[in-house]
């Protein structure tokens, strides 16, 4: 954590340093949730941003998250009452962002680290330093726009799809690709699909199960989501191998922009834990 406080506390005063085209600050927030049978799982996501020059861009923020458990979960009398809600801040993040964009293809570079700094009983952090770095590729014809992102991280990230109900420590690969299309100057229809593999052992907390006595963690040796049933919906840490992490599904979504807002709902499905969520977000930009 004093590692990342001190590199932000660099980035701040040496940024004016770049005096390049394209340089400037940027403020935005968002608020985005994901409900579904596990969770009702929300972030407001304050973001402060620099661009170096028009390829290249760092940022740091920080979530903060709601989440309000499913009431039809069923637990054992010494776990929380269901449909609770818990609230907190989650893990703080220090990005950079690569962009390089011709008349035939736009690339993107994004490596975002977080510090530990949201609550682990609450399923907000894992306790360990994170690091994910994706690489995403779109190109426009007309009106339709195809898109494809891959990247490698130690940790299953939210999306803008998919706000989890848990949080995870674990190398994972992850995949998504898809299609946007104008439908208006304002408004766009999209779909994608999306695929997480993990590698090695994983640990999962949950953000929708929080266990109030000193239970013992629950070390699979199989997929427990066999049963229909998600994990971490009845249990608050687990221990296992890969197949934790393993997902996949597909989302769809219409989205609308105004000025500097935006909104956006849609609906996921993740195969892998068996979920239907309707996700939704809306969010501001200003500055440069």
């Amino acid at each position: 954590m004093r590692s990342l406080c001190i590199v932000c506390i660099v980035l701040a005063v040496a940024a004016p340093a770049f005096a390049q085209d394209g340089q400037g600050w940027t403020f935005s927030e968002r608020f985005q949730g994901t409900s579904n049978s596990s969770a009702l799982v929300t972030k407001a996501d304050s973001t402060l941003g620099y661009g170096l020059n028009r390829h290249v861009k760092t940022y740091v923020g920080i979530p903060f998250y709601m989440v309000k458990g499913s009431s039809t979960t069923q637990v054992p009398s010494t776990t929380q009452t269901p449909g609770t809600v818990m609230s907190g801040l989650g893990n703080a993040y220090l990005g950079f962002n690569i962009y390089a964009d011709s008349d035939s293809l736009k690339y993107t570079s994004t490596v975002e680290a977080t510090a530990p700094t949201g609550n682990r009983d609450d399923g907000f952090s894992t306790g360990h330093v994170t690091v994910d770095w994706t690489n995403s590729l779109s190109h426009t014809f007309s009106s339709v726009t195809p898109f494809v992102s891959v990247g490698l991280a130690n940790t299953v990230s939210d999306t803008s799809f998919f706000v989890r109900p848990f949080t995870s420590s674990g190398l994972v690969s992850h995949f998504d690709g898809g299609a946007t299309f104008a439908v208006s100057p304002f408004a766009d229809l999209g779909a994608s699909a999306y695929a997480v593999k993990a590698s090695g052992e994983q640990t999962i907390i949950s953000k929708s199960f929080k266990q109030l006595s000193s239970g013992p963690t629950t070390s699979p040796t199989s997929n427990l989501r066999s049963s229909g049933t998600p994990i971490f919906k009845t249990n608050r840490r687990i221990l296992g191998g890969p197949e934790l992490a393993d997902d996949h599904g597909f989302s769809t979504w219409v989205s609308a922009r105004a000025s500097k807002m935006d909104f956006q709902v849609g609906y996921t499905r993740s195969v892998g834990y068996d979920l239907n969520s309707i996700f939704f977000g809306v969010g501001f930009r200003t500055g440069h």
